[in-house]
């Protein structure tokens, strides 16, 4: 998707910024969705403000947006210079599961029944939360509650 990478790939040498990128920034762009302008712009300010990452699970989930394919999605990362951070830390799922735990009591208090939110939500909070400066996402409501120091960043 040449269009997208160039558009992101305006590079500056001082790397101030670590912004996390959500599964559902990428299911934008790709989907062409009406969002996928503003995004790219945005995008485009993050990667001259610094260093641009998707975690392990962001990298898995965006393998099922509709006509995505592996290539695509190398040639995607390596035209935005987007690094994938696939290293995740005993410490690191120990606080995905701490914050999926307070998010199920807070369901089942709230007479809400189990859980439905999906642990990937947790895992790329997490993620954003201990290695980068701020999350990229489309849905900030979900990561402030659980995640309530989290720098959110959307449109």
């Amino acid at each position: 998707m040449p269009s997208i990478g160039s558009a992101i790939c305006e590079t500056t040498t001082e790397k101030l910024m670590r912004t996390a990128i959500d599964s559902n920034i990428l299911s934008a762009l790709f989907g062409l969705e009406s969002t996928s302008e503003p995004l790219i712009e945005l995008l485009g300010r993050c990667r001259q403000e610094g260093a641009m990452v998707i975690c392990g699970t962001v990298f898995a989930e965006v393998h099922a947006i509709p006509k995505m394919t592996p290539v695509l999605l190398d040639e995607f990362l390596a035209d935005t210079g987007v690094s994938v951070d696939s290293a995740v830390s005993l410490a690191g799922w120990s606080a995905v599961g701490v914050a999926f735990s307070k998010y199920a009591v807070r369901r089942r208090a709230n007479g809400d029944g189990h859980p439905k939110r999906l642990l990937a939500d947790f895992a790329i909070g997490a993620h954003a939360a201990a290695s980068c400066d701020r999350l990229l996402t489309l849905d900030s409501a979900r990561y402030r509650t659980a995640f309530p120091k989290l720098n959110l960043l959307s449109i």
